[in-house]
């Protein structure tokens, strides 16, 4: 029952990732304690030592998932949740750092706004929070923002940005939050993505020593003072009057949701000086200081299109090609990136796979190449039981494997004939690697060469292929015999498009040794020794004499 209860929380929450996995409580416990372990090492290393050990956007759907798992096995041990448990310092803050509540979608969003009204909308700048705390006008502390109750003191270092002012003009006290930030020249955030910007941030301040020409790229956008006035006009106004001109130029009245998609899609593609990661919506009224909360219900963040997306392998399989050729296929939980829906992964080379050591369970991180191409990013982190995967021999396929389909022979035999039938072989239309998948499940295909003997009235009796198509398919299997030995040659996987002469035959080229290959224009060493290797085959030996047979020209 208590599962059935999470998992129904989970498909109502706008942070679940995926339906709650199949484990059982054993598992459940090592997958969630593993996870854990791995966000305590990133929280470390991040709000400790600066570094930030992985991409933003993926530690917050990484963290996501975790309170997935947590909901939908509510037994496991759930200790030590907080991602700032570990990051408090010796200072605490005199007002609280908030967070903020990131909204799933624009559902979410336009929700968010029909609630509330005297809105505005800022770029959320990707930085480090900092507190910086005046008293009479002179900067007396800057503070990390840690666990937003306290934080490391970083006021030796900020004393040396000149973004940063020693002075305000503003009497007594004054309590400023807001965003170190790493400056960028014409920086366009859907095409350069974060750079590594807040990390850089991060490390900066973190060091011992803060060298000149450091503190000169580090900025500062300051979001709020806490002890300010109330009002977001006069707030703005002020501060730009103690020299934070940057708050008031990014900081926009809100009408409705179609202004706050404008300005989101707006500062995601225009150049901006900064790197940003959403847009931040606020209320201009806001509680008093004393009684702000880790998440306040007064702004909100509404994150920019995900740029990597993490997600879980299914299955790990592997397509065999025309040439032998062996590429590791990862079967993904379905995942949208730039309203591409993407299931199916390709890892290139059987070598990549095994440097990767991925398998079914680990999570992964997809990415698009220029827009269109989906890869693997990185292995995010793996699971704690490494199911089996078995890979083809690479031995056993090459070149001149598979010209039947034997047992483990079927991928790279349906390879061969659709490559034959394609623009680049035959060109026969009507014929793809469905149709000879159909064609070889009705036991039709016992050899490469087998369809030309097939009629139409044998064509109609495979399951899925009417009279009209079956007739069809015929005809195609007959324009076959017609094509020229050229095109013959290109179909059955010849390694060179070479031009041939109308009087060359097979006997011809079959001569002809590796250095006469290699006197033909474009044809290299490697090239000619194939060629010959390839009229030697005495797997296209038999084909020839088929093809010979059934009055094919040229053999």
């Amino acid at each position: 029952m208590q599962r059935l209860i999470a998992l129904s929380l989970c498909l109502l929450s706008p942070l679940c990732l995926a339906a709650c996995p199949t484990w059982d409580n054993r598992q459940a416990q090592q997958e969630i304690r593993s996870l854990r372990q791995q966000l305590n090492q990133w929280d470390e290393a991040y709000h400790r030592n600066g570094q930030s050990l992985v991409d933003d956007e993926i530690y917050d759907q990484s963290r996501d998932r975790l309170h997935d798992w947590q909901r939908c096995f509510p037994a496991a041990d759930q200790s030590q949740q907080d991602p700032l448990d570990a990051a408090g310092g010796p200072l605490p803050h005199p007002v609280r750092q908030t967070g903020l509540v990131k909204l799933a979608d624009e559902q979410s969003v336009a929700d968010w706004i029909e609630r509330r009204d005297n809105l505005w909308i800022q770029p959320k700048v990707d930085g480090v929070a900092v507190t910086l705390v005046y008293r009479n006008g002179q900067l007396q502390q800057a503070i990390s923002r840690g666990d937003g109750n306290s934080g490391q003191d970083w006021t030796t270092n900020a004393r040396l940005v000149p973004a940063v002012p020693a002075r305000l003009t503003e009497p007594g006290d004054v309590i400023l939050q807001g965003e170190l930030y790493w400056r960028l020249e014409q920086h366009v955030q859907a095409a350069d993505g974060g750079v590594g910007a807040r990390s850089r941030v991060a490390g900066a301040m973190a060091r011992t020593q803060l060298s000149s020409d450091v503190a000169e790229q580090i900025g500062l956008f300051v979001w709020d003072w806490p002890n300010g006035p109330e009002p977001m006009t006069a707030l703005l106004e002020r501060l730009a009057a103690m020299g934070f001109a940057d708050s008031k130029r990014f900081s926009l009245p809100l009408r409705d949701f179609e202004q706050a998609r404008h300005w989101r899609e707006y500062w995601y593609r225009q150049p901006l000086p900064f790197a940003t990661d959403g847009v931040v919506l606020r209320q201009s009224q806001r509680p008093p200081a004393e009684r702000w909360q880790a998440e306040p219900h007064w702004a909100a963040a509404w994150k920019h299109p995900l740029r990597k997306v993490v997600t879980e392998v299914r299955a790990v399989e592997f397509r065999i090609g025309r040439t032998g050729r062996i590429t590791p296929m990862l079967q993904l939980a379905p995942v949208y990136l730039d309203d591409r829906r993407i299931r199916t992964l390709s890892l290139g080379s059987l070598g990549r796979w095994r440097a990767l050591d991925v398998h079914p369970g680990d999570q992964v991180a997809v990415a698009l190449a220029g827009q269109t191409i989906a890869q693997l990013d990185s292995v995010v982190w793996r699971s704690t039981e490494r199911a089996q995967v078995v890979a083809p021999d690479p031995a056993r396929y090459h070149a001149h494997s598979c010209w039947q389909p034997t047992p483990g022979c079927e991928q790279q035999f349906i390879a061969r004939l659709a490559w034959l039938s394609g623009k680049q072989g035959l060109g026969l239309s009507g014929l793809g690697a469905g149709s000879w998948q159909a064609l070889l499940d009705a036991g039709l295909l016992p050899d490469l060469l087998a369809w030309l003997e097939l009629d139409a009235a044998t064509l109609q009796q495979v399951p899925g292929i009417g009279e009209e198509r079956a007739g069809k398919l015929a005809a195609s299997f007959a324009l076959a015999r017609e094509r020229s030995l050229e095109r013959w040659l290109r179909a059955l996987g010849m390694p060179a498009a070479v031009s041939l002469a109308e009087e060359v035959d097979w006997n011809v080229l079959a001569a002809r040794s590796a250095a006469q290959w290699q006197a033909v224009p474009g044809v290299g060493p490697e090239r000619a020794r194939q060629l010959q290797a390839f009229f030697q085959a005495p797997e296209l030996q038999a084909l020839r004499y088929r093809l010979r047979a059934v009055g094919v020209s040229g053999f």
